[in-house]
């Protein structure tokens, strides 16, 4: 959508016309939903003089790191020791290149707060330089990640548990069909479905799944009940999967044929 307007001159009558763009006004939760913004993290900036080798970081920076602010002099002597242990020894080329050209970068680490929680954060930062050409002061953010990495853990937390509800509801449901059509309590019942899936070498929750729709398709529990249970058991069978690359077959096989030519 446009508007037109009309620029008043000496001669109005022969002004050009103009169209501006009109956009509409953006509400927070447009511009929420547009970003993706979900948790809330904590964001704090830092700015390093390269010149002078002088630190200064926010607030924010000294509370993830687990200090008050002014409680320690900012600097890599500071950051060293909240640094993860299993990350003090891996070296981010790119970032480290980034910093010596002056381009924007993005890296990740972990850090232990003075509390001895583990902290994933992203660092970012871009360089300045001075007249000359050369990287005078490095700036940028530190945002502590951690919120959406324990966010995503718990999805998949749910997710197993909902997993494992569904196995077990299978695995119920054919061992009450045995026990029906059996005359069986449910230790036995049990007994004879891991006998089952044993013989075919698949998983009990394979097994059952297969038990159950076997007696499903013969259309439950009648009078040939029996036999349908017999015919399932039988009919376990272990699910093909697709196989992905082998890199470690593949240079077997290859070593294979050298050997041969």
């Amino acid at each position: 959508m446009t508007t037109i307007s009309h620029r008043a001159g000496p001669d109005s009558s022969s002004a050009p016309l103009e169209t501006e763009p009109v956009h509409p006004a953006v509400t927070a939760a447009d511009l929420s939903e547009a970003l993706g913004l979900g948790a809330n993290l904590l964001v704090g900036r830092y700015r390093v003089e390269l010149g002078t080798g002088s630190w200064w970081w926010s607030d924010e920076v000294y509370a993830m790191h687990g200090w008050e602010p002014g409680e320690v002099e900012p600097g890599l002597d500071a950051l060293r020791s909240r640094k993860h242990p299993d990350d003090r020894s891996r070296v981010v080329r790119a970032a480290t290149e980034a910093l010596r050209v002056g381009r924007p970068f993005a890296c990740g680490h972990r850090i232990v707060d003075g509390h001895g929680r583990a902290r994933s954060i992203v660092v970012t930062g871009q360089g300045r330089r001075d007249p000359n050409g050369r990287s005078a002061e490095i700036a940028g953010y530190v945002v502590d990640v951690s919120p959406i990495q324990r966010e995503v853990l718990g999805r998949e937390a749910d997710r197993a548990v909902t997993r494992a509800f569904v196995n077990q509801a299978v695995v119920e449901q054919a061992k009450g069909a045995i026990m029906a059509v059996r005359g069986v309590d449910e230790e036995k019942a049990t007994r004879l479905l891991v006998e089952a899936a044993s013989a075919a070498s698949v998983p009990v929750r394979l097994a059952a799944a297969q038990v159950a729709d076997a007696l499903t398709a013969a259309g439950g529990m009648d009078a040939a009940a029996e036999d349908a249970l017999v015919s399932a058991f039988a009919a376990i069978h272990p699910v093909d999967r697709p196989r992905g690359h082998d890199p470690l077959l593949t240079r077997r096989r290859r070593r294979r044929r050298d050997d041969v030519d």
